[in-house]
C-alpha cells in the first residue's frame, strides 16, 4: 500500500500547499502527498504559486480542500503546519503518525507585493528545509527496510 501523508493547515491556501509541493518533489512516487484545511479558504494564494515557481515546483493545479475529504482514507502520517490546525486536528482512524511543525502565515504579510514576497520566500525556505529533511528520512527508512 502506498503511504499517504496529509498536511493540514487552517485555510489550506499557503503553508500546506508550499509543504505539499516541496514534499511531493522530494519524495518518490511510492508516497502520496496531499493537503487540506480545517476551514479552507477556497483558493491557493497566488503568491504561494509564484514563490514555488521560483524553485521549479508547480502548484498552480492545487485546490483548497476540507480535511473531511480525508476522514475515511487510510493515512500513514498527518502533519500540521499551523497551531490552529494542530488543535483542530480530528482523530483519524488507524495508526497514524502525527507531527506538528508550525510556520508563520505568509498570507498575513502586509505591505507592497515585494514586501509580501519576501515573507512568502522566507516561509517557503523554512518549510523546504524541514520537509526536505523529513523526506530524506522517509526515503532512508524505506531503503533500510528493503522497500
Amino acid at each position: 500500500m502506498t503511504p499517504t501523508i496529509l498536511i493540514l493547515c487552517t485555510g489550506n491556501s499557503c503553508r500546506s500547499h508550499l509543504a505539499e509541493g516541496i514534499l511531493r518533489a522530494a519524495l518518490d512516487d511510492r508516497y502520496l502527498v496531499a493537503s487540506a484545511g480545517s476551514k479552507p479558504a477556497g483558493y491557493v494564494h497566488p503568491l504561494a504559486i509564484r514563490v514555488m515557481e521560483e524553485i521549479g515546483i508547480d502548484i498552480s493545479n492545487h485546490r483548497s480542500k476540507h480535511l473531511d475529504e480525508f476522514l475515511n482514507q487510510e493515512l500513514d502520517t498527518v502533519i500540521t503546519v499551523c497551531g490552529n490546525a494542530d488543535q483542530a486536528c480530528p482523530i483519524f482512524p488507524g495508526r497514524v503518525n502525527r507531527h506538528h511543525w508550525g510556520f508563520d502565515d505568509p498570507a498575513l504579510a502586509v505591505g507592497s507585493e515585494e514586501v509580501q514576497l519576501v515573507v512568502f520566500r522566507r516561509v517557503r525556505d523554512e518549510i523546504r528545509r524541514v520537509f526536505e529533511a523529513y523526506a530524506s528520512g522517509r526515503l532512508d527508512e524505506r531503503k533500510s527496510s528493503g522497500g
